[in-house]
């Protein structure tokens, strides 16, 4: 990033924040609000992004627009909202993939510098999916196998810099193991790849996983989060099924560029909390294997805190086994 502009940005910045925090924060919104998200409508994190749109409406009587902002990887729209005023009137709904792909490849916006976290919206783990074929039937047996045959055991990932991608590379790299990477464009390639037994494994999200699991043509083996699933309670985790320590999991994130005054902060977080739990897309989502947190501000800063920490390991081991 241009360090000049950089230190322009953060000079206005601190003017903000200091003339007009809490009178802002009394009178907030003056106007409509844009909740940028990076991806393209209807998917998961667009659906969360809408459904909290219509609750703040309902709260601040002023309309918060939902303003998809695609490209880049997702990256346009973030920058979008590191760079806008920091007043309240521009916010940011965006999933995990806002910290794997700034730490591995550069970006104009630093995660942890350039936004204010306002909420950990929802979590998710991901499943770590078989061919039916593969004569396996844990993570144990996996990297059993992968020792036993090392650079033959395969796994699909898709979007380099994913958290998918990074969450499978680091299976691996905790076992000790050497696997081959096959890249695919998506995961539309990703999964018939993994059922027809062309690729040994990957990981994949609940939503889209799941549907291939119950036609039986993968077979699930464990859930990546560090505690089983509310939804998949028979299903063992990475960690307790053959690799302690092993966590991976998505979440879906509400920010506001850096410097928004913490009162408007802290009752966006409040009441976008709120919105989820009363509706009937929480019951829906629990049912797929999403989790409704609504954290605070400060709980979602640590995430990324150690989030950042933890994928830049994996990525600085990348570029060595490069």
């Amino acid at each position: 990033m241009n360090m000049r502009r950089h230190g322009t940005r953060m000079t206005t910045i601190l003017f903000v924040a200091a003339i007009s925090g809490p009178s802002l924060a009394q009178s907030y919104p003056q106007r409509p609000v844009r909740i940028i998200v990076n991806v393209t409508a209807g998917g998961g994190v667009d659906t969360t992004a809408r459904i909290v749109a219509q609750h703040l409406h309902s709260v601040f009587n002023q309309p918060f627009v939902v303003d998809n902002r695609t490209g880049a990887g997702g990256s346009i729209g973030i920058e979008l909202a590191a760079k806008a005023t920091p007043d309240g009137h521009t916010l940011l709904i965006c999933s995990s993939g806002i910290v794997t792909n700034a730490v591995y490849r550069p970006q104009n916006y630093d995660p942890a510098r350039d936004l204010q976290p306002i909420s950990n919206l929802t979590t998710t783990p991901y499943i770590v999916v078989v061919s039916p074929s593969l004569p396996v039937k844990n993570v144990k047996d996996l990297i059993a196998l992968a020792k036993s045959q090392p650079g033959k055991v395969s796994f699909a990932t898709s979007g380099a810099g994913s958290i998918t991608h990074l969450g499978a590379v680091l299976l691996p790299m905790l076992s000790g193991t050497t696997m081959l990477n096959v890249p695919y464009k998506g995961v539309a390639d990703a999964y018939p790849a993994v059922a027809s037994g062309d690729v040994s494994w990957m990981i994949g999200a609940t939503i889209s996983a799941l549907p291939l699991v119950r036609a039986g043509r993968l077979r699930a083996i464990a859930v990546t989060s560090a505690q089983r699933n509310k939804a998949l309670p028979d299903l063992p985790t990475v960690a307790e099924s053959g690799l302690p320590g092993y966590e991976v999991v998505g979440w879906f994130g509400m920010f506001a560029p850096a410097g928004t005054p913490m009162n408007i902060v802290e009752r966006l977080s409040t009441e976008a909390k709120r919105g989820l739990e009363l509706s009937e897309f929480a019951r829906k989502a629990e049912a797929q294997g999403t989790e409704i947190l609504g954290s605070s501000p400060a709980a979602l800063a640590k995430v990324v805190k150690a989030e950042i920490e933890q994928w830049a390991k994996v990525v600085k081991t990348l570029g060595i086994q490069q």
